[in-house]
C-alpha cells in the first residue's frame, strides 16, 4: 500500500530491481540439492526498504534479495495468480484485504508461520488455521484534498462520502479503477460498507453525475491528476480531490525541499477504508528456505520500524515505532469503514462488474 503507492513525489518505475550491494548474481535456479543465494520478492510498485536495513538482513542470512515490482497491487496479484505454477519469485508482498480471497482461492501461497507471528496485533491476524499469509502493514484509503485550492475558492473541503456528491464538489474528484487498483477497490468497498448492498450503486450514479474522473492506478491519479501533490503541481493537475491514503500528507512534508511547517494536503476522515497488506511464501517457490527467511525478517522490529517512512504505512507488530510525522500529519482514521473478508470474498467480483458497467460505460 504504500511511496510509493501512497504519496511519493517521484514515480516508481517498473521492472526487476536488485536491492543489494552484493556483486555476485545467482538466479535462484540450479540443481535441486544446491542452496540458492538469491531470494526474489514479487511486489507492487510500492515496496521500499532502507539500504542499510536490507544489507543487514543479507549479511545475517547469506541471501541476496531481488525485487520484482509488477505494477499496482491489483495487477501484481492477477499476474501472480496466472504464473503460480512457475512463479516469478519466492515471496509475494502486497496482497491486501480487498484481494486476499482471490489469492487464497487460487492457491497462490503455501503454508508458513514466520518467526515473530505471535507479536502481530490481534486485529490484523487472518488465516490462523493455515498460515498462508502474514500481515505486514496497515493503512487507510481516504480522499485527500488540496488545501490551497479550497482556501483560494473559499470552500470547505469535504469530510464525508455524502459531501462528495454535493454540487460544490462537481468535477473535483479523481479516483482509481476498482478493477485494476487496490486503492480504487478500497474506495468502492468503503462506499459499499457505508451505503450497504442496496445503496452503493445509487451513490456511484450520483458520484458519476457529479463528475468523478477514473484513471487506471494510484500513480496516475496522485502524481498526474491531483493538484495538491508535488507531482501534480508540476503536471498542472486540476483535480483537488483524490483517492489516496491517510499517510499521504506526511509524505508531502517529508519529501518537500524546503519542508513546509504544515502539510499542503489534508484527509477527508469520513471517507476512509482500512487496508491491511500481507505477504506469503509462493507455491512452487524455487527458494522456499530463502523465502521463509525473508518473511521472518519482515516481522522483525528492525523492518517494522523502518517501514513507515519508506512505504508510508503503519506497522502491525507490537512495540514497533510510529514516526512523529505520522502522528502530526497523518494519523490513522478513528472510525474507518471496514468489511469482513468473507463478505469481500462473496461480493467483490460482482461489485466490481457492476461498478464497471455503471461508472465506465
Amino acid at each position: 500500500m504504500s511511496i510509493t503507492k501512497k504519496a511519493t513525489v517521484i514515480a516508481v518505475g517498473l521492472g526487476l530491481v536488485t536491492l543489494s550491494a552484493c556483486g555476485s548474481s545467482d538466479s535462484g535456479g540450479g540443481d535441486a540439492g544446491s542452496k540458492s543465494t538469491t531470494v526474489t520478492l514479487v511486489s507492487h510498485n510500492s515496496w521500499a526498504v532502507s539500504k542499510s536495513v536490507l544489507a543487514a538482513f543479507e549479511k545475517a542470512s547469506g541471501y541476496k534479495v531481488k525485487v520484482l515490482k509488477d505494477g499496482d497491487a491489483g495487477q501484481a496479484v492477477n499476474k501472480a495468480v496466472l504464473t503460480k505454477d512457475n512463479p516469478q519469485g519466492d515471496v509475494f508482498f502486497g496482497v491486501d484485504n480487498t484481494l486476499l480471497s482471490r489469492a487464497l482461492d487460487n492457491d497462490l501461497f503455501q503454508a508458513y508461520e514466520p518467526k515473530g507471528s505471535d507479536l502481530i496485533l490481534p486485529e490484523y491476524r487472518v488465516d490462523q488455521d493455515e498460515h498462508r499469509v502474514t500481515p505486514i502493514d496497515t493503512g487507510d484509503i481516504c480522499v485527500n484534498y488540496d488545501k490551497a485550492y479550497f482556501s483560494e475558492h473559499k470552500l470547505d473541503p469535504p469530510t464525508s462520502f455524502d459531501d462528495l456528491i454535493k454540487p460544490e464538489y462537481k468535477n473535483l474528484l479523481v479516483t482509481e479503477n476498482a478493477s485494476t487498483s487496490s486503492p480504487g477497490l478500497g474506495f468502492l468497498l468503503g462506499t459499499a460498507a457505508q451505503y450497504g448492498d442496496d445503496g452503493w450503486q445509487d451513490y456511484w450514479k450520483k458520484l458519476k453525475a457529479n463528475g468523478v474522473k477514473v484513471v487506471d492506478g494510484w500513480e496516475q491519479a496522485y502524481n498526474e491528476e491531483f493538484s495538491g501533490s508535488a507531482g501534480g503541481k508540476k503536471a498542472k493537475a486540476d483535480r483537488p480531490l483524490v483517492v489516496s491514503y491517510a499517510s499521504s500528507p506526511p509524505a508531502e512534508v517529508i519529501f518537500a525541499d524546503p519542508k513546509p511547517t504544515t502539510a499542503p494536503t489534508g484527509v477527508a476522515t469520513g471517507t476512509c477504508f482500512r487496508q491491511v497488506e500481507y505477504a506469503g511464501l509462493l507455491s512452487n517457490a524455487k527458494n522456499a528456505e530463502g523465502g521463509k527467511a525473508l518473511l521472518d525478517f519482515m516481522l522483525t522490529k528492525t523492518f517494522q520500524d523502518d517501514m513507515p517512512l519508506n512505504m508510508f504505512v503503519y506497522p502491525v507488530v507490537e512495540g514497533a515505532q510510529v514516526p512523529a510525522e505520522f502522528t502530526k500529519y497523518g494519523p490513522q482514521a478513528e472510525n474507518p469503514e471496514t468489511m469482513d473478508p468473507a463478505k469481500i470474498a462473496d461480493n467483490r467480483d460482482d461489485w466490481v462488474k457492476s461498478w464497471t458497467s455503471l461508472v465506465l460505460k
